[in-house]
């Protein structure tokens, strides 16, 4: 893709997790101290926030451009991007209805889809964003050199605003952020020149590894020989297909590993549930992993980053997962890092127990014995004789209301025998517990 090339900034430091602004409050001796020091107590917060927050004060200390308007917005394009994410989808729409299909090329644009989107997800995700396992020398030059395939970015390039999505996930300093749009997230962010800075992320380490810095500096030379090149030379040679070659295996192929890839940030944040946390949009589902290459249970990655495993489940579809366990089997990869079972049933549980809660709020239930009058029993017979044809029923020293319930099912009077149903209808207490402790009372 044609993506613009910053210069790196290599001595970006790494900035302090945000800080919660604490909660100060105000005195309410009398209404005008309390006032008074109510107005103050928010204008402390506000200071303290913007001390401690280092999202909040770069919003603030560094606004936005203007937006985007129908006067402006030919300006605002990112032309060389939009244009060549824009007109491949043609290309290749042309080259299938123009083109005979080759058994051999299909198979073989199937086979580079997956070693180019491996180099994306083995490779700039896992191991260079996460650095989630390490990877001999070998390996990472080839991990970069067929991500170069996929005509994302350099690896700087792509590693720094991931890097910047986890580290300010939904927020204005988010590069995808998902709450602009599902357009926004999926590719609008790369049409579209960006309407805050990125904030500084730490790249030192990517700064020293000789395989990025190799990849960065030869990017274009790569990305032009891996996308197109090497596809069209494979298919024309093995089996005299160069059209084949150039328009399955190099634009088709290209057009779909991009929109895989842009799945994660957009679809990844919309279907789905929120198994392990729900503070962010990130989402898990099957069907994203399917589309995305094995990067669809992406709550658990937001909430567990540096685990090399996006899919935790054998059976959850995850092919990176499995590629980076054989090439550790194979001495190839080590220091595969998981986070502690312990952790992560942590959030399961604290998810569950919020689920529960839901439902047990959504659950009318009896009134607790507190919540109820006392009388006594000559107050309870005063109500059972009134005129108002209300009916009540004195059991174990509570007086329920039956009356819109005593005829409502074909058991009749033995039904209200049932203790579960029967307190739902609990309108007091008998003070005395029942007419034969009111007569010992009495005697």
């Amino acid at each position: 893709m044609a993506y613009t090339t910053d210069s790196i900034d290599y001595s970006d430091a790494a900035i302090p997790d945000i800080l919660k602004s604490p909660h100060i409050l105000a005195s309410n001796i009398d209404r005008s101290l309390s006032s008074t020091r109510s107005k103050m107590s928010v204008i402390e917060e506000e200071e303290i926030l913007m001390k401690t927050n280092y999202v909040a004060r770069i919003l603030k200390n560094e606004p936005e451009l203007l937006p985007i308007t129908k006067s402006n917005w030919y300006k605002e394009i990112h032309w060389s991007q939009a244009i060549f994410l824009c007109i491949e989808p043609f290309i290749a729409l042309y080259g299938i209805s123009t083109t005979s299909v080759v058994w051999q090329t299909v198979a073989f644009a199937l086979f580079w889809y997956s070693l180019t989107g491996l180099g994306i997800t083995a490779g700039y995700h896992r191991l260079l964003a996460h650095r989630s396992y390490e990877a001999c020398l070998g390996l990472r030059y080839a991990l970069v050199t067929l991500a170069a395939g996929a005509f994302q970015g350099s690896a700087l390039w792509w590693a720094k605003r991931h890097r910047a999505h986890h580290r300010y996930t939904d927020t204005d300093l988010d590069p995808y952020n998902a709450h602009k749009s599902i357009f926004h997230a999926h590719i609008g962010w790369l049409l579209f020149k960006p309407r805050r800075n990125l904030p500084l992320i730490d790249i030192t380490d990517l700064a020293h590894d000789e395989s990025v810095q190799w990849q960065h500096k030869n990017f274009i030379a790569l990305a032009m020989s891996m996308t197109f090149f090497v596809p069209t030379l494979v298919c024309g040679l093995g089996w005299n297909d160069y059209r084949g070659g150039f328009f399955f295996a190099s634009v088709l192929r290209l057009v779909m590993l991009h929109h895989s890839t842009f799945c994660v940030n957009s679809l990844a944040h919309y279907l789905g549930d929120m198994p392990f946390d729900d503070k962010h949009t990130p989402r898990d589902h099957f069907i994203t992993a399917l589309i995305t290459g094995g990067e669809g249970y992406h709550n658990f990655h937001h909430e567990f980053p540096s685990d090399y495993r996006n899919a935790l489940k054998w059976f959850q579809y995850d092919p990176t997962k499995w590629v980076i366990w054989i090439a550790m089997k194979c001495g190839l990869a080590s220091n595969l890092k998981k986070f502690p079972d312990n952790e992560i049933q942590k959030g399961r549980y604290t998810m569950t127990v919020k689920a529960l809660n839901e439902v047990r709020d959504s659950i009318a239930w009896p009134k607790d014995r507190t919540q109820l009058p006392i009388i006594s029993f000559e107050e309870y017979q005063q109500m059972s004789n009134g005129d108002d044809g209300r009916q009540f029923v004195l059991i174990a020293g509570f007086v329920h209301d039956v009356t819109d319930f005593i005829d409502s099912h074909p058991g009749g009077r033995a039904l209200l025998k049932t203790h579960n149903l029967l307190a739902m209808m609990r309108v007091a207490i008998c003070e005395q517990g029942g007419e034969v402790e009111c007569l010992k009372k009495q005697l």
